[in-house]
């Protein structure tokens, strides 16, 4: 089996955390990614459309397939849509990433984000998407790692419980660390002029939209929403939990800092191999 268990759960509240997430960070990760006027867009694990807002906004003349396993992401990423870009067309598909009801080189484009971090076998998924792109197609990927996080007032114990997230993630078979891998990832998978980015989000109270949309609605929500799974587990005790969760949010408050990293890249599928000519005989 390749794909995981989604560990931070499908409730109404991650929902509205990966709103938070989308709409704050649109400027930092999407501005920059703009697909042609009539061209072929495979939007892969787009859950609940969060992500997939923005990218009809920054290209709203590509045509755009959004492609996700769970039928109840789907509606909501409809109705997310339906909503925020009335204009939008969309095709929407129920469908495993592994297993994608599409023909070779049906598209210009593949985007995926925040999806590899979820995956057995991230390598697998990215060399499947290949044959669904056509040669000379890119494929963008974004992804995080939560170990680029630090803050202040710095605390041992709230450092344990962002590295208690990442080890369940990594128990059920995901990666949080993943987007330091993405340049041999796709090198692997097969593609060509692979070109990674870092970008860097750094929020204090000097930029009040940052704290609230990102270190309090997006990391901070996102961590503490492990908790339970986290003392079931035996990873910490409940007392040292909520104390971890109690000083990490002091980063979220007057003087405190937080600084996280995420990672973009860009790729291309390499132009099919030509026949070689016959030799003379």
């Amino acid at each position: 089996m390749t794909t995981t268990g989604y560990v931070h759960g499908y409730s109404r509240h991650e929902a509205r955390r990966l709103g938070d997430q989308a709409d704050t960070l649109a400027r930092l990760l999407h501005a920059d990614t703009v697909f042609a006027p009539g061209s072929r867009v495979l939007e892969v694990g787009c859950g609940v459309g969060a992500q997939t807002v923005h990218l009809v906004t920054g290209s709203p003349g590509a045509r755009v397939v959004a492609v996700d396993v769970s039928g109840d992401s789907l509606a909501r990423a409809r109705a997310r849509v339906a909503d925020q870009a009335p204009w939008a067309r969309v095709e929407w598909v129920r469908a495993d990433l592994f297993d994608l009801p599409f023909a070779d080189g049906g598209f210009d484009h593949v985007f995926v984000c925040f999806v590899l971090e979820h995956l057995r076998d991230p390598e697998a998924a990215l060399a499947g998407l290949r044959r669904v792109l056509r040669p000379g197609g890119t494929v963008t990927v974004v992804e995080g790692d939560h170990a680029s996080a630090f803050f202040h007032p710095d605390s041992a114990r709230a450092r344990a419980v962002v590295g208690h997230q990442i080890r369940l993630q990594a128990d059920a078979g995901g990666d949080a660390l993943v987007g330091r891998r993405l340049q041999p990832l796709l090198t692997a998978a097969g593609y060509r002029d692979v070109v990674v980015e870092p970008r860097t989000v750094y929020a204090d109270s000097t930029r009040p939209e940052l704290v609230e949309g990102f270190t309090r609605a997006t990391f901070l929500a996102m961590v503490a929403s492990v908790g339970d799974e986290a003392v079931a587990a035996g990873l910490t005790t409940r007392a040292e939990w909520d104390r971890g969760i109690a000083d990490l949010g002091r980063s979220a408050q007057d003087g405190g800092t937080f600084h996280y990293t995420f990672f973009k890249a860009r790729a291309v599928r390499p132009p099919a191999p030509q026949p070689r000519a016959a030799r003379p005989t």
